[in-house]
């Protein structure tokens, strides 16, 4: 045991023995002063109090929260309101006292030597102002640096290093016990398992956030989509799903992604700031956020704030705001902390995008694996600039647990600034004749009794008019067979006029067939059969994607591709030489393993092969001769001559690296129109920039 270490348990020892003393004289006070608080107030705060420790439950312990972020923090203001006034109410167990919830009694629990806080909240620039004027005075300076950091909106936690070898992980919990988590967070790759330092402290205890990025979370949700289970509600819920899960093989095959932003004592590293201790931590493998700025005033730190909520929408992760830290870790032990937040730090929270609307009805959308979902039909409503009339209920105990119901005025948000989202109605503004929604006991298509698999239901009928409808879709779509000019309107008639009733009868209809549907000419049907045609020697990976095989999306349907080459070794691979491909888990093995024992999917198969479906050898990797080999590539804005996949699928094909985001890595930054705040961060990190035609010009020269 070091100094510091020993300091810190005399230190503990004292402070839990004054506590104890100090309860003891306050006692009879407090007894003699709860006469004096009047009985609607001492109300209240029990209720505030009942109703954010459900909610934090919800939230940190079940991973489904039932309120947003707003509304949550607006009811901890007012209990702290209260107790401020009468703090005879703040009792030990209030929830204004602790950080989260217990931990789950499946896992065993890992007690944080260093107690991992959460922070207090600023939701305007006043409360930003408010915050550096406490800190200047409690330091006795006029300036004080920050390091402001953007705020991921993932899951805490704690890595312990002994000797630089990780030890131990373990979640916040209620930031004195949390859940031991170290199996599931050896799987996910951004943690270092060995620090890449010669000289290693003896012990370290890093903190940090894993998240999952937007692209991952969209694959994860349309694998679990397709599978029939219920899409996770936004990427923080998906992350802390994955990290939570007792079989760390799920973990392993979710794309979590840790970023660090600190350690626990700032005597593990002998630094003197907060930015030196992240620019450390990236030197011993970790990965931390590029967008952290140092700010000397409160007009700097709103300039930063407002520079990073533009940015918002095109980083490849969720962020909710911006944490302003002291930058001087001696400021930061001088100011302390309090019982549930340091002195020294504050969230700065953007503001949520959530409207008011009402609900008109609650249909039903019948998918192609016959999962059966109630569909939100929203009279139209701008949120966070996009106009959203209909949002997904996911299932009938969601829907009753909320307690939506047809005529209600309800919230609504865009989940990850993303996924319209129903949050919850205002039950003041019910109509009276109101009902609670309960799930038909009919598909409402083919009328088939609907089959209750855990939270879903599903139509057991895959000749359903609506499966085969879906699965059709998903056939032509841009991602998989990319038939031109095959949209969901003709696609209805097709199936309804009985002129489809699978995949492989695409490849059998005629112009004749065609110009008997509404909407079709001579130049139209050609079109759409001479695209039909074109889509026979799709690569493999689309085809393998446009099968609609539970959990395989387009990243797995090319990594599947590349391993097997070909149609007939992929249909006849065992789970064990599925699982060897990297990105593949068992669960997804197992789900093409049951694909294809399935016999009227292998006949399908069968059937677009005898119609002539001939897929493209795969093209393999990146080869290390192209144009652009060894060259990283991000595109933005809008492309005049081909789709952003097209340009993507161009440079991969030329050797390049190509990337989500911009960063002093990147080589070339291709600019269509509309480019957005790419081009500036490019510029100042002095990345080049160039046009589609320059793109293609140096493909073309080489």
């Amino acid at each position: 045991m070091n100094i510091n270490q020993k300091d810190l348990l005399i230190k503990s020892f004292l402070c839990y023995s004054t506590i104890s003393i100090a309860k003891a004289i306050v006692h009879d006070h407090a007894v003699k002063s709860m006469a004096n608080v009047p009985d609607s107030i001492r109300s209240r705060s029990e209720e505030l109090r009942n109703l954010i420790e459900y909610h934090n439950h919800r939230y940190y312990v079940l991973d489904s929260p039932e309120i947003s972020d707003a509304a949550y923090d607006e009811l901890m203001r007012e209990l702290m309101r209260i107790e401020e006034q009468y703090p005879e109410l703040a009792t030990d167990d209030s929830p204004t006292r602790r950080v989260g919830a217990p931990p789950l009694e499946e896992f065993a629990p890992m007690v944080h030597r260093v107690p991992l806080l959460s922070m207090d909240n600023a939701m305007d620039p006043s409360e930003v102002a408010a915050f550096h004027e406490r800190t200047a005075r409690s330091l006795g300076k006029d300036e004080v640096v920050y390091c402001c950091e953007p705020k991921f909106d993932g899951l805490a936690i704690e890595l312990v290093y002994e000797g630089g070898v990780l030890t131990r992980a373990g979640t916040r919990g209620d930031g004195s016990v949390g859940e031991d988590v170290t199996r599931n967070v050896r799987t996910i790759r951004s943690v270092p398992l060995r620090l890449r330092t010669a000289t290693p402290p003896g012990l370290i205890e890093i903190r940090g956030e894993v998240v999952i990025f937007r692209k991952d979370f969209e694959e994860l949700n349309r694998r679990r989509t397709a599978s029939g289970e219920a899409p996770f509600a936004n990427p923080r819920n998906a992350a802390a799903g994955s990290l939570r899960q007792l079989d760390p093989a799920v973990t392993a095959s979710r794309p979590l992604v840790f970023f660090a932003y600190g350690v626990s004592e700032r005597a593990f590293l002998g630094l003197d700031s907060q930015y030196e201790v992240l620019m450390r931590l990236k030197e011993m493998g970790f990965r931390i956020n590029d967008d952290t700025r140092r700010c000397r005033s409160v007009q700097e730190i709103l300039a930063f704030s407002s520079f990073l909520e533009s940015k918002r929408g095109e980083l490849p992760y969720e962020i909710d705001g911006v944490v302003i830290k002291v930058d001087s870790l001696a400021d930061q032990e001088a100011l302390g902390v309090k019982a549930k937040s340091p002195r020294w730090a504050v969230a700065f929270k953007f503001p949520p995008s959530q409207e008011f609307t009402r609900l008109k009805r609650i249909v039903l959308q019948v998918g192609r694996t016959g999962v059966v979902t109630p569909v939100a039909e929203l009279e139209p409503v701008k949120v966070g600039g996009v106009t959203v009339s209909r949002a997904t209920l996911h299932n009938e105990d969601e829907v009753r647990r909320k307690d939506i119901r047809e005529g209600d005025t309800v919230v609504v948000q865009r989940a990850g600034d993303v996924i319209p989202e129903v949050v919850g109605p205002v039950v003041s503004l019910r109509p009276e004749d109101a009902a609670p929604f309960t799930m038909p006991p009919n598909c409402p298509v083919c009328g088939s009794a609907l089959v209750r698999d855990g939270a879903l239901h599903r139509c057991p009928n895959m000749s359903c008019p609506a499966v085969v409808k879906a699965r059709i879709f998903h056939f032509a779509s841009k991602d998989a067979m990319d038939i031109e000019g095959l949209g969901k309107k003709i696609v209805e008639q097709l199936v309804e006029r009985g002129l489809v009733s699978g995949v492989s009868d695409l490849y059998r209809l005629t112009k004749d067939d065609l110009l008997g549907l509404e909407g079709f000419a001579e130049l139209s049907a050609e079109n759409l059969v001479q695209a039909i045609e074109r889509s026979k020697r799709r690569p493999l990976e689309r085809l393998i994607f446009a099968l609609g095989i539970p959990n395989v999306g387009s990243v797995a349907s090319r990594d599947l591709a590349l391993a097997f080459k070909g149609m007939e070794r992929f249909m006849q691979a065992g789970v064990q030489e599925l699982t060897s491909v990297q990105g593949v888990g068992e669960e997804t093995a197992r789900a093409i393993r049951d694909f294809f024992e399935n016999s009227e999917n292998v006949k399908e198969i069968t059937r677009l092969f005898a119609s002539g479906v001939a897929p493209a050898e795969p093209a393999g990797p990146r080869t290390a001769g192209g144009a652009l080999a060894g060259k990283s590539v991000c595109f933005t804005g809008t492309l005049s001559s081909m789709t952003r996949s097209q340009a993507k699928a161009m440079a991969e094909a030329h050797g390049a690296r190509v990337l989500d985001g911009v960063s002093k890595n990147l080589d070339y930054l291709v600019a269509g129109k509309d480019p957005g705040s790419k081009v500036d961060k490019a510029r100042s990190l002095g990345v080049e920039i160039i046009d589609e035609d320059r793109f293609l010009n140096m493909i073309q020269e080489a």
